[in-house]
């Protein structure tokens, strides 16, 4: 057996001790950020609420059909954002334990992809928040039969808008998901552009698969993929000389 085969096994439990490092940072990064937030649960699950509880009719209220129901969901609640809200943190381990192994150029376009699909995830859910949630519980709450009360169940609720958040937050990440399609050699922007019929067409498939069953939640996730997707081709088309250049150091 040759000394380089000997080293190898080190190399290998070396990397892995790295990674468990950068698992538990996340974690107590995560953990000081439920601490801090976990002793205003409620009021970050009042301002979560905020859009369909201002539409409610006059009388109306939400509802806790389970009896953990106003403990858990605050809690679950504050996990989820404690998770959200150390995502930049969770990326930049993530980064510090692939960057090494990448080449300067990669390096350099891996940087801004990183940033902006964070700053891009955080509108997508901030852009489901302040307006499609006030359009969407509007057409809800006005289209309720007569003799029947809105009272949603708050546990319910928050698992629908976290299904919005998360389809959002991952909608607007189509430009990134273009660029690095096309950095990567797997396409090109020509072909994709040539392909906008079947991609509008497949936005709003996923609006409908993704969003409840009305066309306004609906549109209001396709026309931004679409109009993400038109960036997206934009961005890459000048992002092309750094393509060139990872091609070359292959």
């Amino acid at each position: 057996m040759s000394e380089e085969d000997l080293d190898q096994p080190q190399t290998l439990i070396t990397h892995l001790t790295e990674l468990r490092d950068r698992i538990i940072r996340c974690l107590i990064a995560v953990f000081i950020i439920f601490l801090f937030l976990f002793p205003f649960a409620n009021e970050i699950y009042e301002f979560i609420s905020l859009p369909l509880r201002d539409l409610l009719p006059e009388g109306a209220s939400m509802i806790a059909t389970e009896v953990a129901s106003p403990f858990l969901t605050p809690f679950k609640l504050s996990m989820l954002l404690s998770l959200y809200l150390a995502m930049p943190y969770v990326l930049f381990q993530i980064w510090r334990f692939i960057a090494p192994g990448m080449y300067l150029t990669e390096q350099r376009i891996a940087i801004p992809i990183l940033s902006s699909s964070i700053i891009l995830f955080y509108a997508g859910t901030a852009f489901a928040y302040f307006v499609v949630f006030p359009l969407v519980f509007s057409f809800f709450t006005s289209v309720a039969p007569d003799g029947i009360e809105i009272m949603t169940d708050i546990n319910r609720y928050l698992d629908f808008v976290l299904k919005l958040f998360f389809a959002f937050g991952i909608a607007f990440e189509i430009p990134i998901i273009a660029i690095i399609l096309i950095v990567t050699g797997v396409t090109t922007a020509e072909k994709l552009a040539s392909k906008r019929p079947f991609i509008l067409v497949g936005c709003f498939v996923i609006g409908m698969l993704l969003t409840p069953p009305d066309v306004i939640s609906q549109s209001l996730l396709a026309i931004p993929m679409w109009i993400l997707f038109e960036i997206g081709i934009f961005l890459a088309r000048r992002m092309e000389p750094i393509k060139d250049e990872i091609d070359t150091l292959d």
